[in-house]
C-alpha cells in the first residue's frame, strides 16, 4: 500500500467537506440577505404608512417587543444541547463517537469552505 493510497480517504473527506462548506456558507449568506431585505422593506412600508397618517405605529412598543423576542431567542439558544450545557460542556454521544473517523480534517475543511462561501456569497 503506497502513501498515496493511504492518503486517499483523508483527501476525499477534506475535499468533500470543503465543497460542502462552501455551499452551506454561500446559501446561508444569501438567505440572510433576503431576510434582511424583506424586513427592511417591511419597516420602510410601516414608516411610509405612518408618514401619510394611514397607520399609527408606536415605535417604542415595537422596540420593546423586538428586544423581548431577541432575549427569548438568546435564552432558547442556551438550552440547546451541544451549544452550552448546564455543566458547561457538551456530552459525548454515540453519534459523535461514530464521527471520529472524520475528525479534524473534515471539521477544518468544512469551516474553511464555510468561511470562503460566506465571504463570496
Amino acid at each position: 500500500m503506497s502513501i498515496v493510497e493511504s492518503f486517499r480517504p483523508t483527501a476525499a473527506t477534506m475535499g468533500g467537506g470543503f465543497f460542502a462548506g462552501i455551499l452551506i456558507g454561500y446559501a446561508i449568506k444569501k438567505v440572510i440577505k433576503i431576510v434582511a431585505v424583506i424586513f427592511g422593506l417591511f419597516l420602510a412600508g410601516l414608516a411610509y404608512l405612518q408618514y401619510h397618517q394611514i397607520a399609527n405605529i408606536n415605535w417604542n412598543k415595537l422596540q420593546t417587543v423586538s428586544e423581548g423576542a431577541l432575549t427569548t431567542v438568546a435564552n432558547l439558544t442556551m438550552q440547546i444541547p451541544g451549544i452550552s450545557g448546564s455543566d458547561g460542556h457538551a456530552a459525548a454521544t454515540a453519534s459523535s463517537l461514530a464521527m471520529t473517523s472524520f475528525g479534524i480534517p473534515f471539521t477544518g475543511s468544512i469551516s474553511a469552505g464555510f468561511t470562503i462561501g460566506f465571504i463570496k456569497g
